[in-house]
């Protein structure tokens, strides 16, 4: 067993014990309500711990399996999220085309990309290439109603859903001297600090919260945020440990993957309030679908990928 499969497993348990404590206090909380009363927010709070039981399992295992595990597992996770993401924009019959070669072509050339380190292919593909090519497929098809919107909305979904998404596996790639092979670890460290984050801004924020950053578009509040980054700070100090970063720079990295994050969650809750709709789907148990799961990573991904590598690859 390498010493990377030991981490991984130590970490997995460190998760476990993680939610087993956040399990214990929405049952305290409960256990101090009312009788015959429900709080909503507590009991959204406990569907989301429990089924955040489930995702850990399935993250620790793919990180078990290594690199492959870890990029096919995200790979799924954007075609699930550019999927949802793409049923509530603007498609006409001209789009048809462009669609098929958005998911079936440029989403899994991405992350082949990523798998073979192509690192200046996967860095520009979408931007640049498939958000040349695609309206030009469009636009052979001879329909202009509302053309502008039609192909803005599949390019902003690609960036999202593939683009950003792809950049947490990309950070496998990372040659960081003294860290040899250990990079793999960089994905659970992005993912803990801002998932876990995001999910205790979430408590604190409706049990503390008073002042609302947008009252118009999320309950999201300053107090909340702020509980929020630091509780991701001190989660980054902890996982220091698998990191190149040290103490105070996995603080750090952990405090900016988590702000940026919780305001991409603003991001696409204007989108959903555009939409008129409370979730992207009802696919995961009180977390509503895998973009509502990734809002958090996918703008946190290519800035923490990005300080990354500027920061600390030779």
């Amino acid at each position: 067993m390498t010493s990377n499969t030991i981490d991984i497993l130590w970490l997995t348990i460190g998760a476990f014990t993680i939610l087993i404590g956040l399990t214990f206090l929405g049952e305290v909380l409960r256990t101090r309500q009312e009788p015959d009363t429900n709080n909503p927010v507590l009991e959204t709070y406990m569907t989301r711990v429990q089924s955040w039981w489930a995702m850990v399992a399935f993250i620790g295992i793919a990180m078990l399996t290594g690199k492959i595990g870890v990029t096919i597992l995200f790979a799924f996770a954007s075609f699930a999220a550019l999927r949802e993401f793409l049923t509530l924009t603007t498609k006409a019959q001209a789009d048809h085309m462009s669609l098929a070669l958005a998911f079936f072509v440029v989403l899994p050339l991405q992350y082949i990309f990523v798998a073979l380190e192509w690192t200046g292919l996967y860095a520009v593909f979408i931007p640049v290439y498939a958000f040349l090519m695609l309206p030009i497929v469009s636009a052979m098809r001879g329909d202009a109603n509302r053309f502008l919107i039609r192909v803005a909305e599949t390019q902003w979904g690609l960036m999202i859903a593939v683009f950003c998404v792809s950049h947490v596996p990309a950070l496998m790639n990372l040659d960081i001297a003294g860290y040899g092979d250990r990079a793999i670890l960089l994905v659970t460290f992005l993912v803990m600090v801002v998932q876990l984050g995001d999910l205790l801004e979430y408590f604190f924020g409706r049990r503390i919260g008073r002042t609302k950053i947008a009252p118009g578009l999320s309950p999201k509040t300053w107090e909340g945020v702020a509980c929020g980054v630091i509780s991701a700070m001190l989660i980054g100090a902890l996982l220091s440990w698998i990191t190149p970063f040290g103490v105070w720079g996995a603080m750090g990295m952990a405090g900016i993957a988590s702000i940026v994050g919780m305001f991409g969650n603003l991001v696409f809750a204007a989108i959903k309030r555009d939409r008129g709709v409370k979730d992207w789907s009802h696919l995961i148990p009180g977390q509503g679908g895998f973009v509502d799961q990734l809002d958090s990573v996918v703008f946190a991904a290519p800035i923490f990928y990005h300080l990354t590598r500027y920061f600390w690859v030779v």
